[in-house]
C-alpha cells in the first residue's frame, strides 16, 4: 500500500473491499478523482447519459439483489439531475447510495464552482443525507451510507464528497478503515410477546388481511407472503402502486378491503395508498402495524387512534418469519375467506383473452400482453419492468411474473429503460423485458446507447398511442372531453431511434406480427425496442360490487 492515500483512493478501496464493485455513474469535474482512483481496482464503472439514469440503474440493482446499488455523479447540476430519481427509490424502499461530488469546503458560502446546498436537496427524498468533512474517515462515511440504506425500512442514502476531501492525501496508517460490522445493518427483531399479541388479534378476526410493503415486491418477498397464505390461511397482497385500491395488479382489491375486519400492515406505511385506513375499509375494521420506523408507526397512531389495535417496531422480513414460527396452529383462519379473497385478487375478465382492436393498424393493449406472457413463461428468472400510465397498467394486470418491478408508490414515470439495463447487470442470462408508453419512452431514450455500449441487452415494448394517455383520461374525467388538451404526441418511429443508437428496432401494426417481432428482438442480443401502435385506451379497473 502507498505511504499516502487520497480520499478518492479510500472511497474506491472501501467499496472494492466491501464487494460493491458495480458503479453506475456519469462523470464530471467534482468526481474525476474517483474515476482516476478506480483504475487498478475491481470496480466496473458504467457510464450513463443522464445522472437520473445512474440512480434508476442503482435502484434496479438494489431491488433485485437486496444490496445497495451505488451511483456516482458530479456536484451541482449533476447532483440536481440525480436527486429527482431518488423519489422513486424512496417510495419502493430500495437500498441504494447516491455519492455526489461537491464544491470544495474552503469555497462554501463564497460562490464556489457549482456550489449548491446538495444535502438539503437530497434530504427529503432519502433516508439520510450528509457531507463528508474528513479525508481520513471518508471510508467510514461510505460504510455508514451503506449501513443506513439497508437498515430498518431500506431506502436511498446520499453522501456528498467535496473535491478537496477527495483530493487531499493522508498517511496510510492514519486512515480509519471500516470493518465488516460497520457496513452491517443492526436488526430490529419482533419480540415473542409482541408476536403472540399479534397472533391473538389475527386469530380473533373473521376476515383478516395482510398488506405488505413495497420492500416485499421481490421474489423473496412474494415467497414469504405465499407462505403466510399457505401456513396461516390469511390472504396477503403487496401495496406498491400509486393507484391505491385501483391497482391493476390486484384485481378486485377494493372488494376485499370492504369486507376485512382486521388488517396487518406488514412494514406497510399507513399512507394514501391504503387511504389512511379509511373507506373502503369498514369503520369498525381494526389495524395492526409492524413497522421498522417509529415515526411512521406514530403516524399510524395519529390516523387510527383506538382502531390501531396493536403497533410495534420491527424489521419487515424477520417479523414475518417470527409470526410464522410462533403461529404453530394457534391460527384457525377460515380457508373459505382465503379462497374468496385470493379469487378477487386474481380476478381478470375472461373476455380479456380475446380482446382485439377496433382500429386498423392499432393493437389493443390486451393483445400486446397476451402475446408477451408466453415469453415470460419460458424462463422463471425473466425480469419484467412495468413503467408508466395506462398501457403499463394493462401490463401489470395481465402479466404474471415473479421478478417484476414497477415505477411504484412515487408514481413517477420514465425509469424503465435505465432500470432494464440495471437489471441486466444483475441477471446475465434470462430475458429482461420493459413495458412502457410512448410518453414514458421519451424520458431516457438516449440510455439505449448506454445499454448498447455496455452490452446490456433487453427488450422494451413501447405502446405508442401518440398521447399522454393517463393525463388525457384525468382531464376527460375531471373537466370534460371538450377540455382535454396538451396531451398529443407524434407517431414517432421509436424503433428507428433504437437502431440509430445501435440497438435493434421493430415496428408492429398488426397483432399477428408481434410474437415474431419479440422473438427477433430477443435473438438480436441487443437492446431492442418493439414499437407497437396501440389504441388509446384507459387502464383497467376491476370491481365485483
Amino acid at each position: 500500500m502507498p505511504a499516502t492515500l487520497r480520499g478518492a483512493d479510500i472511497v474506491t478501496r472501501t467499496l472494492e473491499q466491501a464487494g460493491h464493485t458495480d458503479i453506475f455513474t456519469l462523470s464530471g469535474n467534482h468526481i474525476m478523482s474517483l474515476f482516476d482512483a478506480a483504475l487498478g481496482t475491481d470496480l466496473t464503472l458504467m457510464h450513463v447519459r443522464h445522472e437520473a439514469a445512474a440512480v434508476h440503474m442503482a435502484d434496479a440493482y438494489g431491488r433485485l439483489t437486496g444490496r445497495p446499488g451505488i451511483a456516482w455523479v458530479t456536484g451541482g447540476p449533476g447532483h440536481a439531475n440525480a436527486v429527482g430519481a431518488l423519489f422513486t427509490a424512496l417510495g419502493q424502499e430500495t437500498p441504494m447510495v447516491l455519492i455526489s461530488g461537491h464544491t470544495e469546503t474552503d469555497q462554501l458560502g463564497r460562490g464556489g464552482f457549482q456550489e449548491l446546498r446538495q444535502v438539503d436537496m437530497a434530504a427529503p427524498v432519502s433516508k439520510a443525507a450528509w457531507m463528508a468533512t474528513d479525508t481520513a474517515r471518508v471510508g467510514q462515511d461510505v460504510a455508514k451510507a451503506i449501513r443506513i440504506a439497508t437498515s430498518g425500512r431500506p431506502g436511498p442514502v446520499h453522501l456528498s464528497l467535496p473535491s478537496d476531501i477527495l483530493d487531499a492525501t493522508v498517511p496510510a496508517d492514519a486512515v480509519s478503515w471500516p470493518t465488516e460490522a460497520d457496513f452491517a445493518a443492526a436488526p430490529t427483531p419482533l419480540g415473542d410477546v409482541a408476536a403472540d399479541a399479534i397472533i391473538t388479534l389475527l386469530a380473533a378476526a373473521k376476515r383478516p388481511l395482510v398488506i405488505g410493503a413495497p420492500v416485499l415486491a421481490t421474489r423473496r418477498g412474494r415467497d414469504l407472503l405465499h407462505r403466510i397464505e399457505t401456513t396461516l390461511s390469511i390472504p396477503t397482497c403487496i401495496s406498491e402502486g400509486p393507484r391505491s385500491f385501483n391497482d391493476a395488479t390486484l384485481g378486485a382489491y377494493a372488494d376485499v378491503a370492504r369486507r376485512v375486519d382486521c388488517v396487518l400492515l406488514l412494514g406497510k406505511a399507513m399512507d394514501f395508498t391504503v387511504k389512511f385506513g379509511g373507506a373502503p375499509f369498514a369503520p369498525d375494521c381494526r389495524f395492526i402495524a409492524i413497522d421498522p420506523d417509529g415515526a411512521i408507526l406514530d403516524r399510524a397512531v395519529r390516523f387510527k387512534g383506538a382502531d390501531l389495535a396493536f403497533g410495534c417496531i420491527a424489521d419487515t422480513y424477520p417479523a414475518a418469519e417470527t409470526l410464522l414460527a410462533r403461529a404453530g396452529g394457534r391460527l384457525n383462519a377460515d380457508p373459505a375467506w382465503l379462497a374468496d379473497a385470493r379469487a378477487c385478487f386474481d380476478d381478470r375478465p375472461a373476455a380479456w383473452a380475446s380482446l382485439t382492436s377496433g382500429t386498423v393498424g392499432r393493437l389493443h393493449p390486451a393483445q400486446v400482453f397476451n402475446t408477451l406472457q408466453p415469453f415470460l413463461d419460458r424462463d422463471p428468472d425473466s425480469v419484467l419492468i412495468c413503467d408508466g400510465g395506462e398501457f403499463a397498467q394493462w401490463g401489470q394486470s395481465i402479466l404474471r411474473n415473479g421478478r417484476r418491478m414497477i415505477n411504484g408508490v412515487a408514481g413517477s414515470i420514465g425509469a424503465s429503460l435505465p432500470m432494464a439495463a440495471g437489471a441486466r447487470v444483475v441477471e446475465r442470462k434470462a430475458p429482461v423485458f420493459a413495458v412502457m408508453g410512448d410518453g414514458t419512452f421519451g424520458f431516457h431514450m438516449s440510455e439505449v446507447e448506454t445499454a448498447v455500449r455496455l452490452n446490456l441487452p433487453y427488450v422494451a415494448i413501447v405502446g405508442t398511442d401518440c398521447r399522454w394517455n393517463a393525463e388525457y383520461n384525468l382531464q376527460v374525467r375531471d373537466y370534460g372531453a371538450n377540455r382535454a388538451h396538451g396531451c398529443d404526441l407524434n407517431p414517432t418511429r421509436y424503433d428507428l431511434v433504437a437502431t440509430a443508437l445501435g440497438g435493434h428496432g421493430e415496428l408492429v401494426t398488426d397483432a399477428k406480427d408481434l410474437s415474431a417481432a419479440i422473438a427477433r428482438s430477443l435473438a438480436s442480443g441487443k437492446p431492442a425496442v418493439v414499437n407497437v401502435m396501440i389504441e388509446s385506451i384507459a387502464s383497467p379497473v376491476i370491481r365485483r360490487s
